[in-house]
């Protein structure tokens, strides 16, 4: 089962059924930064990310989602934080927030599974700061190995231009330092698969 399937099959059939299935194509802009949140959001199909601009122009990925509930924050939020954009076509999931406080309030089930859900968010953006606080670029990509891979393994699901966004670096530059351990024997490279030799020892 997916990550969206998992996610859904927590909700009551009812809730679900009511919610407004909405397709989307890669680069549209879903929710804009400032928009009244009217639903919480549950990919069901490719790939949405949440994207914040910076005064100097920079774009940071906050989040992304490649199936199961994006901007969760947002259900006791004014308004969204950041821009909701679509980086694949695909289809998401509406469920109007009436709807998914009720859920909440009143299915121990659901609440207990959100409660897991947003440990793991926690988890995932701990992880994060840490990694985008380290100096060298080689450092956070062996972070993200450790902590987003399994036993030194990380598969990559988005192209290495978005990864670069995501480790907060130009592309050019994680191109030479992956070059770079590669050659050195510290990570070894097969197509979109990343592995530090150490842990398979």
């Amino acid at each position: 089962m997916d990550t969206a399937q998992s996610q859904l099959a927590q909700l009551p059939a009812d809730i679900v059924s009511q919610a407004r299935v909405r397709e989307f194509a890669a680069g549209e802009l879903l929710y804009r930064q400032g928009s009244r949140p009217r639903a919480m959001l549950c990919v069901l199909e490719g790939e949405v990310r949440l994207l914040r601009h910076s005064a100097s122009g920079g774009l940071a990925i906050l989040q992304r989602s490649r199936g199961g509930f994006i901007a969760e924050a947002s259900m006791e939020a004014a308004s969204y934080h950041c821009d909701i954009v679509a980086a694949e076509s695909g289809r998401l999931l509406a469920i109007a927030l009436p709807a998914f406080r009720r859920a909440l309030e009143t299915d121990s089930g659901f609440r207990r599974a959100w409660i897991l859900l947003l440990a793991g968010e926690v988890r995932r953006l701990r992880a994060q700061n840490e990694r985008l606080h380290l100096n060298s670029a080689a450092e956070r990509i062996l972070h993200y190995i450790e902590t987003a891979g399994r036993d030194g393994v990380v598969r990559l699901d988005q192209p290495r231009k978005a990864w670069a966004m995501e480790l907060g670096l130009s592309h050019e530059s994680l191109y030479r330092t992956l070059k770079r351990l590669a050659t050195k024997g510290v990570i070894q490279i097969d197509g979109r698969t990343i592995s530090r030799p150490r842990f398979a020892q």
